[in-house]
Protein backbone atom coordinates (compact mmCIF):
# COMPACT_ATOMS: atom_id res chain seq x y z
CA UNK A 1 0.00 0.00 0.00
CA UNK A 2 1.47 3.86 -0.90
CA UNK A 3 1.89 5.84 1.83
CA UNK A 4 -0.99 8.61 2.37
CA UNK A 5 0.86 12.14 1.64
CA UNK A 6 -2.56 13.76 2.36
CA UNK A 7 -4.23 15.61 5.05
CA UNK A 8 -5.97 12.25 6.19
CA UNK A 9 -1.95 11.38 6.96
CA UNK A 10 -3.28 12.87 10.26
CA UNK A 11 -5.02 10.25 12.08
CA UNK A 12 -8.82 10.99 12.81
CA UNK A 13 -9.20 13.16 9.74
CA UNK A 14 -11.61 12.36 7.08
CA UNK A 15 -12.16 14.11 4.16
CA UNK A 16 -15.20 14.13 1.43
CA UNK A 17 -16.05 16.20 -2.02
CA UNK A 18 -19.39 16.94 -3.30
CA UNK A 19 -18.31 17.37 -6.89
CA UNK A 20 -20.53 18.99 -9.40
CA UNK A 21 -18.71 18.70 -12.49
CA UNK A 22 -21.79 20.21 -14.98
CA UNK A 23 -22.39 23.63 -12.93
CA UNK A 24 -18.40 23.18 -12.01
CA UNK A 25 -18.29 23.72 -8.20
CA UNK A 26 -18.72 21.99 -5.32
CA UNK A 27 -17.66 21.64 -1.21
CA UNK A 28 -15.15 20.00 0.73
CA UNK A 29 -15.79 18.77 4.36
CA UNK A 30 -13.08 18.33 6.74
CA UNK A 31 -14.32 15.85 9.72
CA UNK A 32 -12.41 16.37 12.81
CA UNK A 33 -11.37 13.90 15.36
CA UNK A 34 -11.81 15.43 18.91
CA UNK A 35 -10.40 16.93 20.62
CA UNK A 36 -8.93 19.37 18.17
CA UNK A 37 -7.74 23.01 18.43
CA UNK A 38 -8.67 24.75 16.01
CA UNK A 39 -7.82 28.64 14.43
CA UNK A 40 -7.68 30.71 11.26
CA UNK A 41 -5.80 33.10 9.19
CA UNK A 42 -7.30 36.08 6.37
CA UNK A 43 -5.01 37.91 4.09
CA UNK A 44 -7.03 38.53 1.32
CA UNK A 45 -9.32 41.32 1.54
CA UNK A 46 -12.86 39.86 -0.06
CA UNK A 47 -13.35 36.93 2.45
CA UNK A 48 -16.58 34.33 3.02
CA UNK A 49 -16.50 32.78 5.96
CA UNK A 50 -18.75 31.67 8.69
CA UNK A 51 -18.10 31.04 12.24
CA UNK A 52 -14.71 32.82 11.74
CA UNK A 53 -15.10 35.10 14.92
CA UNK A 54 -13.97 31.89 16.92
CA UNK A 55 -11.30 31.10 15.42
CA UNK A 56 -10.04 34.09 17.35
CA UNK A 57 -7.81 34.25 20.48
CA UNK A 58 -9.14 34.35 23.71
CA UNK A 59 -12.79 32.81 22.54
CA UNK A 60 -14.90 30.57 24.40
CA UNK A 61 -14.71 28.10 21.86
CA UNK A 62 -11.06 26.77 21.02
CA UNK A 63 -12.36 23.49 18.89
CA UNK A 64 -14.33 22.52 15.89
CA UNK A 65 -16.14 19.40 14.79
CA UNK A 66 -15.33 19.88 11.45
CA UNK A 67 -14.01 22.55 8.42
CA UNK A 68 -16.35 23.00 5.30
CA UNK A 69 -14.24 24.89 2.34
CA UNK A 70 -16.66 25.51 -0.38
CA UNK A 71 -17.76 26.72 -4.00
CA UNK A 72 -20.59 29.17 -4.73
CA UNK A 73 -19.21 32.65 -2.96
CA UNK A 74 -20.93 33.41 0.10
CA UNK A 75 -23.66 31.69 -1.18
CA UNK A 76 -22.29 28.27 -0.88
CA UNK A 77 -21.93 28.89 2.87
CA UNK A 78 -25.51 27.12 2.96
CA UNK A 79 -23.31 23.97 2.49
CA UNK A 80 -21.99 24.11 6.48
CA UNK A 81 -25.77 23.15 7.20
CA UNK A 82 -25.84 19.84 5.87
CA UNK A 83 -22.61 19.21 7.84
CA UNK A 84 -24.30 20.57 11.08
CA UNK A 85 -27.46 18.51 10.68
CA UNK A 86 -25.15 15.70 10.16
CA UNK A 87 -23.16 16.25 13.12
CA UNK A 88 -26.21 17.03 15.20
CA UNK A 89 -27.64 13.48 14.49
CA UNK A 90 -24.78 11.82 16.11
CA UNK A 91 -24.78 13.94 19.05
CA UNK A 92 -21.34 15.89 18.20
CA UNK A 93 -20.61 19.74 18.97
CA UNK A 94 -20.83 21.62 22.23
CA UNK A 95 -22.85 21.23 24.82
CA UNK A 96 -25.00 23.80 25.85
CA UNK A 97 -27.73 23.80 28.76
CA UNK A 98 -30.78 23.25 26.09
CA UNK A 99 -28.75 21.81 23.05
CA UNK A 100 -25.63 20.25 21.65
CA UNK A 101 -24.72 22.79 18.67
CA UNK A 102 -21.95 21.67 16.13
CA UNK A 103 -19.28 23.90 15.46
CA UNK A 104 -18.28 24.48 11.44
CA UNK A 105 -16.21 27.02 10.66
CA UNK A 106 -16.65 27.32 6.88
CA UNK A 107 -14.80 29.20 4.08
CA UNK A 108 -15.84 29.96 0.60
CA UNK A 109 -13.69 31.05 -2.94
CA UNK A 110 -15.82 32.69 -5.76
CA UNK A 111 -16.41 30.34 -8.54
CA UNK A 112 -20.05 31.44 -10.18
CA UNK A 113 -18.06 32.72 -13.02
CA UNK A 114 -16.92 29.60 -14.06
CA UNK A 115 -20.34 27.32 -14.78
CA UNK A 116 -23.84 29.15 -13.94
CA UNK A 117 -23.87 31.25 -11.43
CA UNK A 118 -27.48 30.17 -9.77
CA UNK A 119 -25.49 26.66 -9.01
CA UNK A 120 -23.50 26.45 -5.76
CA UNK A 121 -23.48 24.16 -2.78
CA UNK A 122 -26.03 23.77 -0.61
CA UNK A 123 -27.30 21.99 2.85
CA UNK A 124 -27.53 18.65 1.09
CA UNK A 125 -24.50 18.80 -0.86
CA UNK A 126 -22.36 19.24 2.07
CA UNK A 127 -24.39 16.48 4.06
CA UNK A 128 -23.66 14.13 1.12
CA UNK A 129 -19.37 15.10 1.37
CA UNK A 130 -20.05 14.81 5.13
CA UNK A 131 -21.42 11.17 4.86
CA UNK A 132 -18.47 9.90 2.36
CA UNK A 133 -15.75 11.52 4.32
CA UNK A 134 -13.30 8.91 4.54
CA UNK A 135 -9.50 8.45 6.10
CA UNK A 136 -8.70 7.46 2.25
CA UNK A 137 -5.93 10.08 0.30
CA UNK A 138 -7.69 12.75 -0.74
CA UNK A 139 -9.24 12.88 -3.81
CA UNK A 140 -7.17 16.20 -5.87
CA UNK A 141 -8.17 18.00 -8.79
CA UNK A 142 -11.31 19.65 -10.46
CA UNK A 143 -13.15 17.97 -7.14
CA UNK A 144 -14.70 19.38 -3.97
CA UNK A 145 -14.34 23.09 -3.54
CA UNK A 146 -12.05 23.10 -5.94
CA UNK A 147 -13.84 22.30 -9.06
CA UNK A 148 -14.63 25.42 -10.37
CA UNK A 149 -11.10 27.06 -9.17
CA UNK A 150 -9.00 28.60 -12.04
CA UNK A 151 -5.92 30.76 -11.62
CA UNK A 152 -3.79 33.39 -13.69
CA UNK A 153 -6.56 35.64 -13.75
CA UNK A 154 -4.62 38.57 -13.39
CA UNK A 155 -3.37 38.08 -16.83
CA UNK A 156 -6.85 38.11 -18.46
CA UNK A 157 -6.57 33.84 -18.49
CA UNK A 158 -8.38 30.76 -16.75
CA UNK A 159 -6.35 28.10 -16.00
CA UNK A 160 -7.83 25.16 -13.90
CA UNK A 161 -6.69 25.48 -10.06
CA UNK A 162 -8.17 22.65 -8.26
CA UNK A 163 -7.63 20.86 -4.67
CA UNK A 164 -4.35 19.97 -3.81
CA UNK A 165 -2.85 18.11 -0.55
CA UNK A 166 0.21 17.22 1.14
CA UNK A 167 2.04 15.81 4.10
CA UNK A 168 5.76 16.36 5.61
CA UNK A 169 7.06 13.54 8.39
CA UNK A 170 9.01 16.34 11.26
CA UNK A 171 10.52 14.07 14.38
CA UNK A 172 7.43 11.90 15.31
CA UNK A 173 4.83 14.76 13.98
CA UNK A 174 3.42 15.13 10.94
CA UNK A 175 2.48 18.61 9.00
CA UNK A 176 -0.71 18.09 6.35
CA UNK A 177 -2.23 20.55 4.22
CA UNK A 178 -5.11 20.36 1.60
CA UNK A 179 -5.52 23.44 -0.78
CA UNK A 180 -8.46 24.59 -2.95
CA UNK A 181 -6.03 27.08 -5.60
CA UNK A 182 -8.86 29.74 -7.01
CA UNK A 183 -5.96 32.01 -7.54
CA UNK A 184 -6.06 35.76 -9.41
CA UNK A 185 -2.39 35.32 -9.83
CA UNK A 186 -0.29 32.43 -11.47
CA UNK A 187 0.92 29.54 -9.64
CA UNK A 188 4.77 28.32 -8.65
CA UNK A 189 6.08 25.67 -6.99
CA UNK A 190 8.37 26.38 -3.81
CA UNK A 191 11.43 25.82 -6.03
CA UNK A 192 10.43 28.89 -8.35
CA UNK A 193 8.52 26.76 -11.47
CA UNK A 194 6.08 28.10 -13.29
CA UNK A 195 3.11 25.83 -13.12
CA UNK A 196 0.65 27.86 -15.38
CA UNK A 197 2.84 30.31 -17.21
CA UNK A 198 3.21 34.64 -16.27
CA UNK A 199 6.26 35.75 -15.06
CA UNK A 200 8.07 34.89 -11.74
CA UNK A 201 8.10 38.84 -10.97
CA UNK A 202 4.43 40.36 -11.11
CA UNK A 203 4.53 43.07 -13.99
CA UNK A 204 1.17 45.25 -14.40
CA UNK A 205 -2.01 43.51 -15.11
CA UNK A 206 -2.60 43.30 -18.48
CA UNK A 207 -6.67 43.84 -17.65
CA UNK A 208 -8.37 44.91 -14.80
CA UNK A 209 -9.15 42.52 -12.63
CA UNK A 210 -12.64 41.10 -12.07
CA UNK A 211 -13.17 42.64 -8.84
CA UNK A 212 -13.76 39.58 -5.77
CA UNK A 213 -13.66 36.26 -8.14
CA UNK A 214 -11.04 34.70 -6.32
CA UNK A 215 -9.80 33.33 -3.16
CA UNK A 216 -7.76 30.77 -2.31
CA UNK A 217 -8.39 28.53 0.89
CA UNK A 218 -6.40 26.50 2.81
CA UNK A 219 -6.77 23.73 5.94
CA UNK A 220 -3.49 22.85 7.54
CA UNK A 221 -3.12 20.31 10.27
CA UNK A 222 -0.94 18.50 12.10
CA UNK A 223 -0.94 15.87 15.12
CA UNK A 224 1.28 17.88 17.10
CA UNK A 225 -0.01 18.81 20.63
CA UNK A 226 -0.12 22.88 20.11
CA UNK A 227 -2.35 26.07 21.28
CA UNK A 228 -3.99 28.12 19.56
CA UNK A 229 -1.56 30.94 19.60
CA UNK A 230 0.70 28.42 18.98
CA UNK A 231 -1.16 27.18 15.86
CA UNK A 232 -0.70 31.09 14.80
CA UNK A 233 2.71 30.72 13.79
CA UNK A 234 1.81 27.52 11.27
CA UNK A 235 -0.56 30.18 9.97
CA UNK A 236 1.95 33.11 9.30
CA UNK A 237 4.38 30.10 7.60
CA UNK A 238 1.73 29.33 5.66
CA UNK A 239 0.81 32.59 4.38
CA UNK A 240 4.28 32.36 3.37
CA UNK A 241 3.74 29.47 1.14
CA UNK A 242 0.76 31.37 -0.66
CA UNK A 243 2.89 34.18 -1.08
CA UNK A 244 6.14 32.23 -2.99
CA UNK A 245 3.70 30.16 -5.04
CA UNK A 246 0.83 32.51 -5.57
CA UNK A 247 1.95 35.53 -7.61
CA UNK A 248 0.34 37.95 -6.48
CA UNK A 249 -1.59 36.67 -3.56
CA UNK A 250 -3.45 38.17 -0.70
CA UNK A 251 -4.74 41.02 -3.31
CA UNK A 252 -8.02 43.08 -2.42
CA UNK A 253 -9.76 40.93 -5.20
CA UNK A 254 -8.85 37.50 -3.30
CA UNK A 255 -10.21 36.21 0.05
CA UNK A 256 -7.57 34.27 1.14
CA UNK A 257 -7.34 32.48 4.46
CA UNK A 258 -6.70 29.49 5.73
CA UNK A 259 -7.20 27.17 9.05
CA UNK A 260 -5.43 25.49 10.93
CA UNK A 261 -6.08 22.22 13.60
CA UNK A 262 -4.05 20.50 15.85
CA UNK A 263 -5.58 17.74 16.89
CA UNK A 264 -2.57 16.93 19.89
CA UNK A 265 -1.34 13.82 20.21
CA UNK A 266 2.52 13.95 19.11
CA UNK A 267 5.16 15.94 20.36
CA UNK A 268 7.21 18.62 18.36
CA UNK A 269 9.12 21.82 18.48
CA UNK A 270 7.30 24.59 17.16
CA UNK A 271 9.46 26.45 14.43
CA UNK A 272 10.16 22.60 13.16
CA UNK A 273 6.19 22.31 12.44
CA UNK A 274 6.23 25.91 11.42
CA UNK A 275 8.94 25.27 8.38
CA UNK A 276 6.95 21.73 7.54
CA UNK A 277 3.61 23.89 7.63
CA UNK A 278 5.50 25.91 4.87
CA UNK A 279 6.51 22.94 2.89
CA UNK A 280 3.58 21.29 2.75
CA UNK A 281 0.89 24.17 1.47
CA UNK A 282 3.58 24.73 -0.94
CA UNK A 283 3.37 21.18 -2.19
CA UNK A 284 0.00 21.30 -1.47
CA UNK A 285 -0.64 24.32 -4.04
CA UNK A 286 1.41 22.58 -6.72
CA UNK A 287 -0.57 19.09 -6.39
CA UNK A 288 -3.70 20.59 -7.10
CA UNK A 289 -2.44 22.32 -11.05
CA UNK A 290 -0.60 19.05 -11.63
CA UNK A 291 -3.46 17.41 -10.58
CA UNK A 292 -5.77 19.69 -12.17
CA UNK A 293 -4.87 18.73 -15.40
CA UNK A 294 -4.67 14.54 -14.79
Amino acid sequence: MSENNTLTAIAGITVGHYTDATAQTGCTVIVLPEPSIVSGEIRGAAPATREYGLLSSGMTVEQANALVITGGSAFGLASADGVMAELEAQGRGFTTTTAVVPIVPAAALYDLGVGPAHVRPTARDGAHAFRVASNAPVQQGLVGAGTGATCGKWRGEKIPGGIGSAAVRIGDATVAALVAVNALGDVFSLEGTPLTGGPAIAEPLAVAPATNQNTTLGVLATDAALTRDQLSRLLVRAHDAYGACLRPAHTSFDGDMCFAVSTGTQSGELHNLAEAAFEAVGRAIANAIVASRL
